[in-house]
């Protein structure tokens, strides 16, 4: 796998907020503290539950980095012989940790929900990159992310084969319905935008062919084909190429695993799918502790 540039800084924000959640005013887990020596050391395997794709693999070792931190303990030893992008299977052994058990139980769960969440993510992703192979369409994720996991749930989504759209509203200029009303026109919501940040890529919602011709008109290159049914579609594709000008093409608006090629055999470049962050089911992955008297 490429590097998928792992936000770290995210990350670790997630991370601490997640910890802090669990451990409280205090910063104690009252059941681990009374039941676990403080120098006991134990061995656990972070294990696939279910076939999938990994992402959040660096993640593992943050979370236990900052519980040892917050701990006084010694970091732990963590080995991952898997990388972001991997196919796994169920039973498979996604990373080996060594050291403090306390650091162990009271990290795990934390690290669960993250790494759990971001193999769901990319898990979603990789099935539907997968249906869409071979058709030249790419499968796109949106803005409806968790709030406060963006960064990491767009990564999840590369680690899966996707590609990101817009990180926010600041990095891409989206006109959807309300801007065009509010603004009188399609025509003049573009050219407002176009005037105000010129520098910004601008991306235009239609509804019908007459509206993608008249947003290219305009000048925009980048369209997102609201809920059309795949012939309005391969309609739109049509005039919009006659145009002669060259022109990214987006189908957007509920689409589903089961409809995705025969929306990608219409000409687009691209699917978005918002359900890969806001609809995706965790992979499940579980941390066990070896029973180390039995070697």
């Amino acid at each position: 796998m490429t590097d998928l540039q792992f936000p770290r800084e995210a990350a670790l924000a997630v991370v601490r907020t997640a910890l802090e959640e669990d451990l409280g005013p205090q910063g104690v887990d009252v059941t681990t503290d009374a039941t676990i020596p403080a120098d006991q050391v134990s061995t656990a395997h972070l294990v696939a539950r279910a076939d999938g794709v990994l992402a959040g693999t660096p993640v593992v070792a943050l979370v236990f980095e900052e519980v040892a931190r917050r701990l006084g303990a010694d970091p732990l030893e963590v080995d991952c012989p898997h990388e972001d992008g991997d196919l796994v299977g169920a039973g498979d052994v996604v990373a080996v940790l060594r050291g403090s058990t306390r650091v162990l139980l009271v990290g795990e769960r934390t690290m669960l929900n993250i790494v759990c969440r971001m193999s769901g993510v990319a898990s979603h992703t990789w099935d539907w990159a997968q249906r869409l192979e071979g058709t030249g369409a790419t499968v796109l994720d949106t803005r409806k992310t968790t709030p406060g996991l963006r960064a990491l749930e767009k990564y999840s989504v590369r680690a899966g084969g996707g590609t990101n759209k817009r990180m926010g509203l600041f990095d891409v200029a989206m006109i959807k319905d309300n801007h065009k009303l509010a603004a009188g026109s399609l025509s003049k919501a573009y050219a407002a935008v176009r005037a105000t940040h010129p520098d910004v890529p601008v991306q235009v919602e239609v509804t019908t062919v007459a509206e993608a011709v008249e947003a290219v008109t305009a000048g925009a290159r980048f369209l997102l084909c609201d809920n059309m049914t795949p012939a309005l579609l391969r309609e739109t594709v049509e005039a919009v190429r006659a145009t002669g000008e060259q022109v990214e093409l987006e189908a957007t608006g509920g689409l589903t695993l089961g409809e995705a090629r025969e929306y990608a055999e219409t000409g687009v470049d691209y699917l978005s799918v918002g359900g890969l962050t806001h609809s995706s089911p965790i992979l499940d992955l579980a941390l066990d502790l070896v029973d180390e008297s039995r070697d």
